[in-house]
């Protein structure tokens, strides 16, 4: 497998590039793109890496088609040029653009599998989500299917097909159902510490339409065999990793 190298950054393995779209697995701890921390972020590392790998002059284009928090890790895609990021931006609108993720959270969910249905406020100052059962005044509607693959005494490791995009909406609403994730100490999970170290979240496919080709597409990742996700063995975690996949409803 290639990867995206930058002198001091960690690797990033590359699962797919053609001309048009550039598919990675993104380490924990990243930001996607640019932010107040000034640190690396992917959007400027895989641009310098394209830059270099091609010999590009002048700026390279790279789109970012989605986002995923600071803390998680996993498959993320981007565009290699606007009309590509014009088509995966409206997928991601229609929801044609599939994402699915595996957690490990803390406690065990009430019901092996359920949908979840919020609505989520961002607080832009304080970069939290609040979370309620019903419309609230600047509210978002977030929907996800989880469904539980194994649990101990202590965690849970569920996979979960996203339908709705909205910022920590798989930490708020699996923290809403008394389940936070292990290690995201901003939404509950007592097994953890402040600041940027990863939470057990991870993005494990996308499924979409290429822009071009319109041949249907599946990028995948298995979560890593550290802690918290060591619990379980490579098999299971891949169990996880492929549960929800070709699921439209439970």
């Amino acid at each position: 497998m290639m990867t995206a190298q930058q002198q001091g950054a960690p690797d990033i393995p590359i699962l797919y590039e053609d001309n048009h779209l550039l598919v990675v697995v993104k380490p924990p701890g990243i930001p996607s793109q640019e932010d107040e921390s000034g640190d690396p972020d992917m959007l400027t590392l895989l641009k310098q890496d394209l830059k270099l790998r091609y010999n590009k002059p002048g700026n390279v284009f790279l789109g970012l088609v989605h986002r995923l928090d600071r803390p998680v890790g996993g498959v993320m895609l981007f565009a290699k040029t606007s009309k590509a990021a014009s088509r995966m931006s409206e997928a991601v609108r229609s929801r044609s653009f599939d994402k699915t993720y595996a957690a490990v959270v803390t406690g065990h969910p009430g019901k092996n599998a359920a949908r979840l249905k919020h609505y989520l406020v961002k607080d832009s100052r304080t970069n939290t989500v609040a979370c309620f059962p019903s419309p609230a005044p600047g509210s978002k509607e977030a929907l996800l299917d989880y469904a539980t693959v194994a649990s101990d005494s202590k965690y849970s490791l569920v996979a979960i097909k996203l339908h709705t995009g909205r910022p920590h909406q798989i930490r708020v609403q699996l923290a809403s159902i008394g389940c936070p994730l292990a290690g995201d100490h901003k939404y509950g999970s007592s097994q953890s510490k402040p600041g940027h170290s990863s939470i057990a979240l991870w993005s494990t496919s996308i499924r979409v339409d290429h822009p071009v080709t319109k041949e249907s597409m599946l990028f995948s990742s298995t979560p890593p065999l550290d802690k918290p996700w060591s619990i379980w063995s490579a098999d299971v975690l891949e169990q996880a990793a492929g549960r929800m996949l070709g699921e439209e409803t439970l």
